[in-house]
């Protein structure tokens, strides 16, 4: 006797025999009944109702299983040519009786012994039930018990979250006797011999009653039975068919005529599973449209395939649209996830970083199991070797088509350039790639983006610098106080107006061992040593002229700024604002704040230009009358005016319009 059964006495049988006769089924003399141990009832239970979120999920798991016993029979004629089996037609089967509700599903594979239906259906009892639940009882965690739960292969037993009463009749391959397994899914089955049984298997449910609220559906309903085998299981390499009902119209006066006829309804194209040279571009197309549920044509299609430890298929897309939710928090993402030509999820975020989200497709993996949840698929070492392979591989291909087919790379940054950007953040390894194949605006050219090496090849003699600006437009980083000297000493500086470029400037330290460095940040000295020493004696003579200036704005405006010091950035506006080198940009604490992290306020720096007659006017004036309470206001009214050319918000703007509209009253 099996670990987790124990036997009854055998019951009598002639009430189940004389049915089965009528049925021209001959039977033995006798039926097993078994009894379910308490320990393995508790289990059987907790799968029925817990491990299983999706009730759907059934038929999906019974022609998977139908799926590996055709394979394992295709394989066994093979390798054993004395085995008498017709391998000339192997398919599986959907039969529905919506009378008596039930639903059979029934292949022509390897079927089973009655050995092993007791060790493979009875796979509860099998595994050691004592020993599976002290684990579950050790599990910190619902997806902890879901894995080991998934270990022991019960996938045949969530046939009971839709049916009151299931029936398995098989026979093995090579053998004349078959074998019937029947079970309310509570405390007993019963298991007996019967001959004259057809080759393989065939699973009857006898369904409950359909309750749309607890999700039961209909399913003896054809279209309901299409609808999961097309979603779950179109891609099986084996047909699937069921009868079907037509209707055809009479001629004249004559009746309508209702037909019955065989239709295989899975399309068995397994297209991740074929050479890319075997597979026509409308095939792929039309494929890419029905997993994205697009209507774009991919830019690129990815066929992969690995051999060796971790063995999986993928066939991935690269839009050439984004779609409407790819910034939306809860939009989809993720690739769909099959597991031997058997779909198990939608949207696998687990197999592509979240910086790819765009990207569609299978993958297709061999050694995972069915009972696999969201979960399960975070800690799996296997999912994590694919999702590394696949990110290299679309990343490669990205950087392909900006080698080989600009137009494409440039139509697919404008799509998912700012996605992609997320990347320099979050995933290290691959970040010197992704800086590569990343593009950007630049004061180069005001139509074209230009790659970081172009930039780095265009670099003057002697910059270790790569110099940049944040902010909301084009329009407002070019005329920004910030891009004078810049502009005038002929310095290309990368325009950055993506929210996401205020996050991954602060995180990627160099490109080409180059710096990242904001033209608005830190001390900028773009003079070359020739420079420096003939203006060294003028900046000196400079700092002392102002230097009483300089100190009586820094008290008068410490509320506003910590420092205010000359500038060398600025050629024609009188002022400007900086901050420290590794401060935080106004920009990313809104970003913060609007996002509802507390972030305190930085108060930043005060350039001045030492050659604006606004700076030398006001120099002088504070030489002449310091305690001229009109200088003050002067002083707010260059802070104010930096702080608008740069694109920030007045924290007083009613007060400066205030402030300035007095003044001009003073003009006329």
């Amino acid at each position: 006797m099996k670990s987790g059964i124990s036997s009854r006495d055998i019951i009598p049988t002639n009430l189940v025999s004389r049915v089965l006769l009528s049925k021209g089924i001959e039977v033995s003399t006798k039926i097993e009944q078994l009894e379910f141990q308490a320990e393995t009832r508790q289990l059987l239970d907790l799968m029925i109702h817990s491990v299983y979120s999706n009730k759907d999920s059934f038929l999906r798991e019974l022609i998977s299983n139908a799926s590996d016993a055709l394979d394992k029979l295709r394989l066994e004629a093979f390798r054993n040519k004395d085995l008498d089996v017709d391998t000339s037609d192997l398919h599986i089967e959907i039969e529905v009786d919506a009378e008596k509700r039930t639903l059979t599903v029934r292949d022509n594979g390897i079927g089973m012994s009655h050995e092993e239906v007791v060790d493979l259906i009875g796979t509860l009892a099998k595994s050691g039930t004592a020993d599976l639940r002290r684990k579950l009882r050790e599990a910190k965690d619902a997806a902890a018990s879901e894995e080991l739960i998934g270990q022991f292969g019960i996938g045949f037993y969530s046939t009971f979250m839709v049916a009151d009463k299931v029936t398995l009749l098989t026979r093995k391959a090579g053998e004349s006797e078959a074998t019937r397994w029947e079970s309310s899914g509570e405390a007993t089955y019963t298991i007996e011999a019967v001959d004259d049984a057809p080759q393989g298997s065939s699973v009857t449910l006898h369904l409950k009653p359909e309750d749309t609220e607890d999700h039961l559906h209909d399913y003896t309903s054809e279209r309901k039975i299409k609808e999961l085998v097309k979603r779950y299981s179109d891609f099986i390499a084996w047909p699937i068919r069921m009868d079907v009902e037509r209707t055809v119209p009479a001629e004249g006066d004559g009746e309508d005529e209702v037909t019955t006829t065989s239709e295989t309804i899975n399309s068995m194209k397994a297209l991740w599973a074929r050479s890319k040279d075997d597979v026509s571009e409308d095939e792929y197309k039309e494929f890419y449209k029905h997993i994205a549920h697009a209507w774009d044509d991919p830019l690129e299609v990815i066929p992969m395939k690995a051999e060796g430890t971790f063995e999986f298929q993928a066939l991935l897309f690269i839009p050439s649209h984004a779609p409407f939710d790819l910034f939306m928090r809860d939009g989809k993402t993720g690739v769909q996830l099959y597991v031997k030509r058997v779909f198990i999820m939608d949207d696998c975020d687990q197999l592509m970083p979240e910086y790819l989200r765009f990207v569609k497709g299978v993958v297709d993996a061999q050694d995972l199991s069915l009972n696999v949840s969201r979960e399960i698929l975070q800690q799996d070492r296997q999912i994590r070797a694919i999702r590394r392979r696949l990110t290299k591989k679309v990343l490669t291909t990205i950087k392909d088509l900006q080698a080989e087919r600009p137009d494409d790379y440039r139509t697919f940054w404008a799509e998912f350039g700012r996605a992609v950007k997320e990347g320099l953040m979050s995933d290290t390894d691959n970040r010197d790639v992704l800086l590569g194949i990343s593009s950007f605006a630049s004061t180069h050219s005001e139509e074209e983006l230009t790659s970081l090496e172009d930039y780095v090849s265009r670099m003057k003699d002697g910059q270790e610098q790569i110099f940049y600006a944040t902010g909301e437009s084009r329009q407002l980083l070019e005329s920004s106080p910030h891009m004078e000297a810049f502009r005038a000493k002929g310095f290309e500086v990368l325009l950055l107006t993506d929210p996401v470029d205020e996050m991954w400037v602060g995180a990627v330290p160099e490109f080409d061992g180059k710096s990242f460095q904001s033209i608005a940040k830190g001390e900028v000295d773009l003079d070359t040593e020739e420079d420096k020493k003939a203006h060294e004696s003028e900046r000196e003579e400079q700092e002392k002229d102002f230097a009483g200036l300089l100190s009586w704005m820094a008290d008068a405006l410490t509320e506003q700024v910590k420092e205010v010091r000359l500038s060398t950035r600025l050629t024609t506006s009188p002022a400007c604002i900086v901050g420290d080198a590794f401060s935080m940009s106004p920009a990313l604490e809104r970003m913060y704040r609007a996002s509802g992290q507390p972030v305190p306020t930085t108060k930043r720096i005060l350039e001045l230009n030492p050659t604006h007659p606004l700076v030398t006017g006001l120099r002088e004036a504070h030489g002449e009358r310091n305690e001229d309470p009109a200088l003050g206001e002067t002083a707010e009214l260059l802070y104010g005016m930096a702080l608008l050319a740069e694109g920030g918000e007045l924290d007083d703007p009613a007060r400066f319009t205030t402030m300035l509209a007095n003044r001009l009253a003073r003009t006329v």
